[in-house]
């Protein structure tokens, strides 16, 4: 599986971004796609996450509200649509592919083998 995101940018409090994950090689809807972020000198943290198949989605607490995870399964890419982003929402962004998670542990970094390289978004206030 190989995963290419894209998308990252500098943007104001309020504002938005669309990020990307272009994934390739996953072969059944028994995989996750997962975003995570990491700001400087923090542990990487869970955004959102959505089924292969498109047909469960999750999100982090900090992301309900603001942020909507769907995929396009003609283009094979998961996309993270942010609104309301607040400066807490800067960091690398990093999207991974998990196969067989549950519920409890699609939040989990640990559960993701592939991972692609981060996106960068900066939110200033």
């Amino acid at each position: 599986v190989q995963l290419q995101a894209s998308g990252g940018g500098s943007v104001q409090a309020g504002g938005s971004l669309r990020l990307s994950c272009v994934a390739s090689g996953i072969p059944s809807d028994s995989y996750a796609v997962g975003w995570f972020r990491q700001a400087p000198g923090k542990e990487r943290e869970f955004v959102a996450a959505v089924t292969w198949s498109g047909s469960k989605s999750y999100y982090a607490e900090s992301a309900k509200g603001r942020f909507t995870i769907s995929r396009d399964d003609v283009k094979n890419t998961v996309y993270p649509q942010m609104n309301s982003l607040k400066p807490s929402d800067t960091g690398a962004y990093y999207c991974a592919a998990g196969y067989r998670l549950i519920t409890s542990s699609t939040s989990d970094p640990g559960r993701y083998v592939d991972w692609g390289r981060g996106t960068l978004v900066t939110v200033s206030s």
